[in-house]
């Protein structure tokens, strides 16, 4: 059966509830996703956010992270905490049978999480030695580069795993602090599939959330990518050059014409062999293995972005040539043939993006949480459908902000 929105009470706060019903496996998946919760709150010490969903990934105070997970083991129970840019997610998978003892486990985790010195230590000790290993890891280099050009002096310029000196910095009290400010009812909502009953699933979750306090929601903030061309040369040693390169997108999260951008974009750089960029840069050119770009639209931010590989000696050329595909792109438009061979893969793959559970909840979510209705995505393919070029056409001309490029460049 299709998704559907339902809701939960807990403490007099109504929490929305995601559900839908699937009886071919005896499996149910619980996400709950606390909102303006990700990495996108790390004002004051870049990496909080996905360090704390570690810690909560160390189990229990009583139990700690081994016995907590050999009893979730026992039940044939996954449990595991991340984040986004936006969201703080608890994801739980169990057999429908284990349902209610894996919300039980839970309650336990959020009522006594194992937030201990030594537990703090051990997620510092990981994380640190996971941003030092990605020193040399050059396309991580330039994807934080260029989001120091695209926004500078904002949260979103500062790496979501954070820097070595911000995750030493990190406390006990700013974990917890953290979790009592954004594992709150007013920022949940619960996505569940499965098979399971609507009437129990909302017993067990209740029962589980109770554990949460009330807390408050706030707005996201929105940021806005920089206009302003620039470039940062990053020197490493390396045999390629990794440039990636972005600009701002004039669009809102609920623009309704935001199907005339998935596109648009497909054509320019999305859609691997057959894009613009790929036929100029690799086809034509050989000046790299592969090159993309795309569009970024969230309730936070708004932007375009892509990336290549190309030899030192070639780097100026393959710069150079993105900046004239996105010009001839936004000049002259698409063609006919371009937007019906566009048509025909977005329509033809759409199965594929639907065949599994979470596909379908995480698309269901993501129009729930962007304020359209749940068969947007339905309507949306029928207006790609109907699509005329003239309007396409007219859509990409009036986008030239996406000529502001700025380049972020890795190169010896």
């Amino acid at each position: 059966m299709a998704a559907t929105i339902e809701s939960i009470e807990v403490k007099g706060v109504k929490i929305p509830l995601i559900f839908e019903k699937d009886t071919r496996l005896p499996l149910v998946n619980t996400q709950i996703i606390f909102t303006n919760s990700g990495s996108i709150t790390d004002v004051k010490k870049a990496g909080l956010a996905r360090f704390s969903a570690k810690m909560l990934n160390e189990g229990t105070l009583e139990m700690g992270a081994n016995k907590f997970a050999e009893m979730l083991e026992s039940k044939a129970i996954h449990m595991s905490a991340s984040t986004g840019s936006e969201t703080f997610v608890l994801e739980m998978g169990s057999l429908n049978e284990q349902f209610a003892k894996s919300m039980q486990y839970l309650t336990m985790l959020l009522r006594e999480p194992n937030f201990t010195e030594r537990s703090l230590e051990k997620v510092k000790t990981m994380t640190m030695g996971a941003i030092k290993s990605k020193e040399n890891d050059f396309d991580y280099v330039a994807t934080n580069e260029l989001k120091k050009l695209l926004f500078n002096g904002t949260v979103l310029a500062q790496p979501a795993a954070g820097t070595l000196s911000s995750v030493q910095s990190i406390t006990l009290d700013d974990v917890k602090a953290f979790t009592k400010e954004h594992l709150v009812l007013s920022r949940a909502i619960v996505v569940v599939g499965g098979d399971i009953s609507l009437a129990t699933l909302k017993k067990e979750i209740v029962k589980a959330l109770e554990v949460l306090p009330v807390g408050k929601a706030e707005a996201l903030p929105h940021f806005k990518a920089s206009s302003a061309a620039k470039e940062g040369i990053v020197k490493r040693e390396t045999e390629q050059a990794y440039i990636y390169f972005g600009s701002p997108y004039n669009m809102a999260v609920n623009d309704e014409d935001y199907y005339k951008a998935r596109v648009a974009t497909f054509i320019l750089g999305t859609g691997g062999f057959g894009s613009r960029l790929m036929e100029e840069i690799r086809v034509k050119r050989g000046l790299a293995y592969s090159a993309y770009a795309r569009v970024h639209v969230s309730k936070s931010v708004s932007y375009l972005s892509g990336y290549l590989q190309t030899k030192i000696e070639t780097q100026k050329e393959a710069k150079d040539t993105v900046k004239a595909v996105f010009e001839k792109f936004v000049k002259e438009g698409v063609t006919q043939e371009e937007l019906d061979q566009t048509k025909r893969f977005l329509l033809g793959s759409e199965p594929l993006r639907v065949e599994t559970m979470s596909q379908r909840l995480n698309r269901t979510f993501m129009d729930y949480y962007k304020g359209f209705s749940l068969d947007h995505s339905q309507k949306e393919l029928k207006k790609i459908e109907n699509l005329k070029l003239k309007d396409l056409n007219a859509f990409i001309k009036s986008h030239k902000e996406i000529l502001k490029l700025s380049f972020a460049i890795v190169t010896k």
